[in-house]
């Protein structure tokens, strides 16, 4: 929020700061790290006091530390490094890396919520019942965890998939942004958009690993990951072109969370619950029913989002929300969802 806020203050004067507007975003992303770093600080002072002490001592738990950081940082990104790989390949196509760029920040949203805030919030209860050998709460807490973050990437991707040149075009879909970038944006994101339940997931199961002071399986696994993209990418990219990479990506990161998920279950480290099924299928069963509300709404209002309508954008938003809501009814109703789930206190 910190960043955002400086970037949008940096925006707002961008008629006065012209060609500088550039320096100064990148000044208020600099300002903004050093503003979350003395914000973190005052809110983490009764449980850490910093001491600076320029001495260090490689002792055993400095070792471990480090020997389990590095994998843990190349598994935590494996999305984003599938996405850097992708972007250097699509590099020799014309104006490809911009489409792939503008497909990766609509996506990227969700994958946000439905994984990365998932995944963080878990962590610390999941440890602590793991440590505890408190197999109930472990399980509850990890099927609960999958149960939200499916429900809230399954309608996101079924969204995207739907009305993905709408959306990219109400976004990004004025000025410069003529529509062949819109159409050429559209057809990454839709590509982007299958694997976004795999994104998430990913983040999840990774979690379950973390929780047990495993990183070098979900390590070794994003490897693979990694490499089956880059392979995917180089075999078709001269004969299907940048449009491979998202493909390759959602490729691969399926086969990353399904691997990490016959692995977490063989090694009894996770186990669905009985009414795992039961709650699934009620998820599944309220994304039908708000994927049909969008795509109504989206043929009503056809003619407010065409490219040459300035005001889209405010279209996009409302039906957004209005099958949002339905979606969020619906599954209170069907007991697909409760208010309290979002808590995550198992």
């Amino acid at each position: 929020m910190i960043l955002n806020i400086l970037l949008i203050i940096c925006l707002l004067y961008a008629e006065n700061l012209n060609d500088y507007l550039v320096y100064y975003l990148s000044y208020a992303v600099t300002l903004a790290g050093l503003l979350q770093f003395i914000f973190l600080l005052i809110f983490v002072k009764k449980y850490f006091v910093l001491n600076i002490n320029f001495r260090f001592k490689i002792n055993d738990k400095v070792k471990n530390f480090f020997s389990k950081l590095l994998p843990s940082i190349f598994s935590s990104g494996v999305t984003q490094i599938n996405i850097l790989v992708g972007t250097i390949i699509a590099s020799f196509q014309a104006s490809a890396v911009s489409y792939l760029y503008y497909a990766d920040r609509i996506y990227q949203i969700n994958l946000a919520i439905a994984g990365i805030a998932i995944g963080t919030v878990i962590l610390p209860n999941l440890s602590r019942h793991i440590k505890s050998n408190n197999s109930l709460k472990t399980r509850e807490l990890q099927n609960k965890a999958l149960e939200l973050s499916l429900f809230l990437s399954l309608p996101a991707s079924l969204a995207l998939i739907v009305g993905s040149e709408q959306i990219t075009s109400a976004l990004f879909g004025y000025g410069s942004f003529d529509k062949l970038s819109v159409s050429n944006s559209a057809k990454a994101l839709f590509f982007f958009s299958f694997g976004l339940p795999a994104f998430s997931l990913i983040k999840i199961f990774s979690t379950f690993l973390f929780a047990r002071n495993d990183t070098k399986t979900p390590f070794k696994y994003s490897l693979i990951s990694v490499i089956l993209n880059i392979t995917i990418s180089l075999m078709f990219f001269s004969k299907v072109g940048f449009i491979i990479i998202p493909i390759a990506t959602t490729i691969s990161s399926w086969f990353n969370g399904i691997i990490l998920l016959v692995f977490v279950i063989n090694k009894n480290y996770f186990k669905f619950s009985s009414n795992f099924i039961i709650q699934i299928s009620k998820i599944i069963f309220s994304n039908i029913i708000a994927i049909l509300i969008f795509y109504f709404f989206i043929n009503l209002l056809e003619s407010s989002l065409v490219y040459v309508n300035n005001y889209k954008f405010i279209f996009i938003v409302l039906i957004v929300l209005l099958t949002f809501f339905s979606y969020i009814g619906f599954s209170i109703i069907i007991k697909a969802f409760k208010i309290s789930d979002i808590n995550l206190k198992y």
